[in-house]
């Protein structure tokens, strides 16, 4: 019976969800984004690193049809999550010039390629670390309290939806190619350093006036092309190690997460699972109309990302829509939107 209590009141959440955003209204006020290039809009493109997408072939199939710095042929599964919350347009990368007057009014991105939860490693990259990211924010909500009064910026800061996706370039950018690194500390301990600053992160966003917080687990990481490719040895399979590291990971992610929630009542704070859903397209491809997951389709789709995937790759495919992989490193539009989809009921929370 509380089973199918549950379900009916999921089914009535939904149901207003769509009834709101059928008559034009966002189901929140706003959408801010932290993290890394799975969710970087641009904020690396005028930046002195060598881990950018502001050139071709990305973007080709996004509405301009031009490279924006997303890290994808066309959107990013964060952008179809804010459509599907009802947004007409996408948070600005805040180092953007859209990022002024009222398009701030509607949420940031302040996500940064090559940024993990370590600053560290985005340090090692050229990219904005985490914690600059938060102060990012800080400096946001000065500028929004100036353009729509301290009561309207308090609304939106309390009741937007906040997005964090990191950890990924943490291990696979740094841990497992820094024998300074990996030699020092197992992959446990390596992930009590990591959410020893998910920990400070979230808090620090509470304080700042966050209540609603998503933060996306770890992807199958020895699924990604380059990961096999750099440490399958020689084989086309998933790379058992790194997958294996990712639920360590993702386990104790989901534990930081539950602590944080019993000492913050009022937080409501989601652990997006992206590892299982991603994984099921990579083991199950033709059940989502996908025909290729071992290869991306930029260049050879072994290795190419950022730099590497640009105008004068040879190989690049015509059409990604049965890629799962855009780059060696990235879902193409296609996956994104079906992980989008997967993840939508997981956040239910975030909008009851």
């Amino acid at each position: 019976m509380e089973s199918i209590s549950i379900m009916v009141l999921l089914a009535f959440q939904i149901w207003f969800c769509i009834v709101r955003i059928s008559h034009g209204q966002s189901i929140v006020p706003g959408v801010m984004i932290f993290g890394d290039s799975v969710v970087d809009t641009g904020n690396n493109n005028n930046r002195l690193t060598l881990v950018k997408a502001n050139f071709p072939p990305y973007g080709r199939d996004f509405g301009s049809h031009l490279p924006t710095g997303r890290f994808c042929n066309g959107k990013l599964a964060t952008d179809f999550t804010v459509e599907n919350l009802g947004f007409s347009s996408y948070p600005p990368a805040y180092f953007s010039s859209e990022a002024q007057g009222e398009n701030l009014l509607y949420g940031a991105n302040f996500a940064s390629a090559a940024s993990g939860y370590w600053d560290k490693t985005a340090v090692l990259y050229g990219a904005v670390p985490l914690t600059q990211q938060l102060r990012n924010f800080e400096e946001y909500q000065d500028r929004i309290k100036a353009i729509a009064g301290e009561e309207n910026a308090t609304e939106l800061i309390r009741e937007s939806i906040y997005l964090l996706s990191a950890g990924s370039s943490d291990y696979v950018q740094n841990y497992y190619i820094n024998p300074l690194i990996n030699i020092l500390k197992t992959p446990d301990q390596f992930a009590e350093l990591l959410l020893q600053s998910f920990d400070s992160f979230v808090k620090n966003l509470y304080n700042l006036g966050a209540r609603r917080i998503g933060v996306t687990s770890l992807a199958p990481l020895g699924c990604l092309p380059a990961s096999i490719t750099l440490f399958g040895e020689g084989k086309n399979d998933c790379v058992t190690r790194l997958n294996s590291d990712a639920i360590g990971f993702n386990y104790m992610l989901k534990a930081a997460a539950e602590a944080l929630k019993k000492s913050h009542p009022d937080l409501k704070l989601v652990v997006f699972d992206i590892y299982n859903p991603l994984l099921d397209l990579v083991q199950n491809p033709s059940k989502y109309g996908f025909f290729e997951t071992r290869k991306a389709c930029c260049g050879t789709g072994t290795i190419e990302t950022s730099l590497l995937c640009n105008a004068i790759s040879v190989g690049t495919c015509s059409n990604a829509s049965g890629y799962v992989f855009w780059d060696s490193f990235h879902p193409s539009e296609a996956a994104n939107k079906a992980l989008a989809g997967a993840l939508l009921l997981q956040g239910i929370e975030l909008i009851s």
